[in-house]
């Protein structure tokens, strides 16, 4: 089933996309959202297209918003850059460890933003983001963004543009130390690579028709996203820039010479 798309305009999205999408005349996008389906409600998938930079913020994990008494998950992200101006980055965590006033201090005097860590990116790149993270998208920047599906979000800075910070919020739930290296890597140019195996859900990178040890890890429901080439997924066709639920993994007709991402969530 292909999941229906929403398109989201942003004042720092961007009015030119990379490939296969395009921007409506005079309109800056800054997401494409995959309605996530009912068999699948836990995992969100979007396309963030970022002109500008975005704020710097943080998410809660699953047992602070039950501890807070929320009523949903709390998010935890991965990204895969699609596309990079040169010298484009994305900002996660910090060289050291931050106490919970020096975040504050920082977060209320900007000085948040040279304090954080800046990695330059470029397509191929990958990053898993654990709950409790301080991150930020640098502009310029395209990504495939899977996550759980969580509208908690809490910003510590924002460039002084006029919108909400949550400073107590965002304090209280931060983890303000270092990302860790085995999170962040850059894929190969071909072959099958495990992106992300828990603790809330996989994800995969497959060329082709998945190898036996990645379809043996995948049972049940998983979202296909193609990259490259076209994916039959319970007999309807995918192309790159959609996304679709398969009831299983042997419903989908990887192509040959195609690239898909595939995920599901494990609780």
């Amino acid at each position: 089933m292909l999941l229906p798309t929403k398109t989201v305009e942003k004042p720092w999205g961007m009015d030119t996309l990379p490939a296969p999408f395009t921007a409506p005349e005079g309109k800056r996008i800054g997401e494409i959202w995959f309605d996530p389906p009912a068999e699948l409600p836990q995992l969100l998938v979007k396309y963030i297209f970022a002109g500008e930079k975005l704020s710097i913020q943080v998410h809660p994990s699953d047992t602070q918003t039950q501890a807070m008494g929320l009523g949903q998950q709390g998010k935890e992200e991965c990204w895969l850059v699609i596309d990079a101006d040169e010298g484009a980055t994305l900002g996660i965590g910090f060289d050291h460890q931050l106490s919970d006033d020096e975040l504050r201090a920082a977060s209320e005097d900007g000085s948040i933003e040279q304090k954080m860590v800046w990695h330059q990116v470029k397509a191929g790149d990958f990053f898993y983001i654990p709950a409790n993270t301080v991150h930020a998208i640098g502009g310029g920047v395209s990504i495939i963004e899977v996550q759980q599906n969580s509208d908690i979000t809490y910003r510590l800075y924002d460039y002084g543009r006029p919108r909400e910070l949550h400073l107590d919020d965002g304090v209280a739930v931060a983890q303000a130390g270092v990302h860790d290296p085995a999170n962040r890597l850059h894929l190969p140019d071909h072959g099958d690579v495990a992106l992300v195996d828990g603790p809330h859900f996989r994800v995969d990178r497959v060329d082709g028709t998945p190898d036996a040890a990645t379809g043996a890890r995948y049972s049940g429901p998983l979202l296909v996203i193609p990259r490259a080439g076209v994916a039959v997924v319970d007999g309807e066709s995918v192309e790159p820039g959609g996304c679709a639920l398969a009831s299983s993994i042997e419903a989908v007709r990887f192509a040959a010479d195609g690239s898909c991402l595939i995920t599901q969530p494990l609780a």
